[in-house]
């Protein structure tokens, strides 16, 4: 009896010290104190924007740390953001609440343009100067919506809703990810289905390479799955393991990196993950702290980027990390 009792606590020693051994994030900076229920980098990691619980959208220089502006739908209110997206060229971001999508110019801090959405959103990718989103909806379908002059240019048709929905640098490539079990790689100038990933569960997250090289989708209860964007081939699955299948949640949060070299991806239970697309091996991991007993505790991983010195996470727990 005393030698398990003996192994067990060598045993609790050895998990606390693996835990441990995670490291955390280099510096964290809070920009919102009620948490985060939406928010996205940059692609080159130098902004975050922001819709905080009651507190409204804001847009953050993680360079230097500032607030940079307040953006809500209307004045005088704190509107409920829930998606948002950056332009490639940097010039241009957009928010969504459910039914409202507005046009903002980086530069000024300025509503250029206000919509009301085609359908209720779910998720919202900016092409390269702002011209159109590409917005995933709740009623089955992800719109080519022209956002400088109204109008839809493409309606892409899955079965049901459409959860995440990114885009190549380009803009001519784009991946959907449905609660249909698929996620789809469309042509966007023609309209056309490229390529349909079937899996056995809702379509969760998906990603694609900035060059249209790679993509990743992954639904709950089911694999991850990076495929080869030249072939259509899988070129294997992430591995994840633990409670987080049971739960139905994998990863929250998914970015290549510019070389398509590299995912970064981010989970329910504060981890952010870097892998070796060439091997699918892990090449870093993180953990994000929680809040204390009186704040929100939560800290999934909302959003990540690859920055020039490192990466950043976004965390819902109102936090914006620096890793490296």
């Amino acid at each position: 009896m005393n030698l398990i009792r003996i192994l067990v606590a060598a045993l609790s020693l050895l998990l606390i010290s693996a835990c441990d051994s995670v490291p955390a994030p280099e510096k964290s900076t809070e920009v919102a104190n009620k948490g985060i229920l939406s928010g996205v980098i940059s692609q080159d990691g130098q902004y975050a924007l922001v819709g905080a619980i009651f507190e409204g959208g804001s847009l953050w220089r993680l360079t230097d740390n500032e607030r940079l502006y307040d953006w809500n739908h209307q004045a005088g209110e704190r509107s409920t953001i829930h998606s948002a997206a950056f332009s490639a060229n940097g010039r241009w971001a957009a928010t969504a609440t459910t039914h409202t999508i507005v046009l903002w110019d980086l530069a000024s801090g300025q509503a250029a343009r206000f919509w009301n959405a085609p359908a209720e959103v779910l998720d919202m990718a900016l092409t390269p100067d702002a011209d159109y989103a590409l917005l995933g909806l709740v009623d089955g379908t992800a719109v080519l919506f022209d956002i400088k002059r109204g109008g839809v240019r493409r309606t892409l048709r899955h079965e049901n809703r459409v959860r995440k929905v990114a885009l190549t640098a380009d803009g001519r490539t784009a991946i959907t990810g449905s609660e249909d079990y698929t996620a789809v790689v469309w042509d966007l100038e023609k309209g056309e289905a490229l390529y349909t990933f079937t899996h056995d569960e809702e379509v969760q997250m998906v990603a694609i390479a900035d060059d249209g090289s790679r993509a990743m989708s992954a639904a709950k209860y089911d694999k991850a799955v990076i495929w080869d964007l030249r072939t259509g081939k899988a070129l294997g699955n992430i591995p994840l393991s633990g409670s987080l299948t049971k739960r139905g949640i994998r990863f929250t949060a998914a970015q290549f990196s510019p070389d398509a070299r590299q995912l970064l991806t981010g989970r329910p239970d504060q981890t952010v993950q870097l892998w070796n697309l060439a091997t699918l091996e892990q090449a870093g991991i993180w953990r994000l702290p929680k809040r204390d007993t009186l704040q929100p505790t939560g800290a999934a991983v909302l959003a990540v980027g690859f920055a020039t010195r490192g990466y950043v996470a976004l965390s819902a727990n109102g936090f914006v990390h620096e890793l490296r």
